[in-house]
């Protein structure tokens, strides 16, 4: 590995890190259920070209979520930034409004990365500076589809566009894995109920605590010690089912806190995993192992290093990070 190499891990362990045990601030976690809505995505207060997100029509009862983080950073010289943080447009959430800002101001342009993502980019410059964005959604008021039940397809039938995700990756190793995997669940029954044997699993036997875990971590390294952080969980989970034939890929987000008991740590990004079974991808999360509502996908990859919040690409030295997922004040 070449020095620039390894400085740019470094700098991406400012960006793997926070949604998993970074530096956090407390919030309040309200809850209110509104009537059903339809929506057009609203835009304002942008500097630069940004592309629109259109809304996605929902039909049921809806809630409004206000999601969004703030970010702070010391700055030693210009540096270049790739931030990640605003919802993709194609997923069950609406977008309702959204603002950025940064201060100091910047211009700021905006580009969609190979997996789909919407990613915003520009310079630092010098000295204190704080991020900030925040979003009102519309979601589903109801929860993750149920998927236990749903069949597996034999490698011949998946779309070629999915093998991407039967494959190692860097976080993700499958091939080093396969041999635990088919140890553990060569006996279950293929599909959804397979996936769900994977996630019980790793619940059950991987400790979730914050400030486990580092850019390097790996899935065996999580599974060498039992213990991590949500995305270390989701990269165990990830693993098990590439090495059985099941494409699966890394997703992150906002997560609230609806209709599941009073969690008194502060708002997190959360990881879950998405997995390819008969003829669509279906959420599944091993870090919570429940099906929950209200989840505002931000983005997709391979595994955690595809999906970064922020990369920075210079002397810029992380300082702060909140995270909030909430029913709207008005709703």
């Amino acid at each position: 590995m070449s020095a620039g190499q390894l400085f740019r891990a470094q700098l991406v362990e400012l960006l793997v890190e926070p949604p998993v045990g970074g530096p956090r601030l407390p919030g309040p976690r309200k809850h209110f259920v509104i009537e059903t809505v339809y929506l057009v995505a609203g835009i304002e207060g942008f500097q630069g070209g940004h592309r629109y997100s259109f809304a996605i029509p929902t039909k049921g009862q809806t809630i409004n979520l206000r999601v969004g983080c703030e970010f702070s950073y010391d700055v030693s010289a210009p540096t270049p930034v790739t931030v990640q943080v605003r919802p993709r447009s194609d997923s069950i959430h609406q977008l309702v409004s959204e603002t950025w800002s940064t201060a100091p101001s910047v211009p700021v342009d905006e580009y969609v990365d190979i997996y789909g993502n919407p990613v915003k980019r520009f310079v630092m410059p010098p000295g204190p500076l704080v991020l900030r964005y925040d979003a009102v959604c519309a979601v589903p008021d109801e929860a993750d589809p149920d998927a236990t039940a749903v069949p597996q397809r034999q490698i011949e039938e998946l779309p070629g566009e999915v093998l991407h995700f039967t494959l190692p990756s860097r976080y993700c190793l499958s091939d080093e894995l396969m041999g635990m995997a088919w140890e553990l669940f060569g006996q279950t029954q293929p599909g959804g109920a397979r996936v769900q044997a994977i996630c019980d699993w790793v619940h059950d036997n991987i400790r979730f605590k914050y400030g486990t875990s580092n850019p390097l971590t790996t899935a065996s390294d999580v599974l060498r010690d039992r213990i991590g952080v949500c995305r270390d969980l989701t990269h165990v989970a990830i693993s098990f089912c590439r090495a059985m034939n099941i494409p699966a890929r890394y997703v992150f987000g906002y997560l609230p806190d609806l209709y599941v008991p009073f969690n008194p740590d502060p708002m997190d990004f959360a990881a879950w995993m998405e997995v390819w079974l008969d003829d669509r991808w279906w959420t599944f999360d091993p870090r919570n192992n429940a099906r929950r509502v209200g989840r505002v996908l931000i983005g997709r990859g391979r595994d955690a290093l595809d999906v970064a919040m922020l990369t920075t690409f210079g002397p810029a030295s992380f300082k702060s990070m909140t995270v909030w997922a909430d029913r709207t004040k008005e709703s």
